[in-house]
């Protein structure tokens, strides 16, 4: 069984508001063959698979609080946010299929702003 893995989460740029303000949070997902007991309802989600497009699938239902449409789009994130995994640019890593790992750093920054 492997084990579940600890990141660090960081939203800023005006995306922190989606999650009620809190810029950081540090938090350890079920591994691939542990059920997800955070989930509320019987969904897809059973287990977390361990790659970003499922990060952000836990994100919006254990973290998000209000406006998805802010920060996701479909399976990914809108555009405007900038996503960075361990300092460099998720263009570079993977997106979406980036495969987890323990102790990552992935940071969500929002370039949208009001005027």
């Amino acid at each position: 069984m492997a084990a579940p893995v600890a990141i660090h989460l960081e939203f800023g740029g005006g995306a922190e508001l989606l999650f009620n303000g809190v810029k950081e949070h540090h938090v350890t997902l079920p591994s691939q063959s542990e059920p997800c007991f955070v989930c509320v309802c019987v969904c897809v989600c059973v287990f977390f698979l361990g790659d970003v497009k499922q990060l952000l699938v836990w994100i919006q239902r254990n973290l998000l609080k209000e406006r998805p449409e802010l920060f996701v789009q479909g399976d990914s994130v809108r555009p405007g946010i900038l996503v960075l995994i361990n300092d460099a640019d998720w263009e570079l890593m993977g997106e979406l299929d980036y495969q987890l790992q323990d102790q990552d750093n992935v940071v969500f920054i929002s370039t949208l702003h009001g005027g």
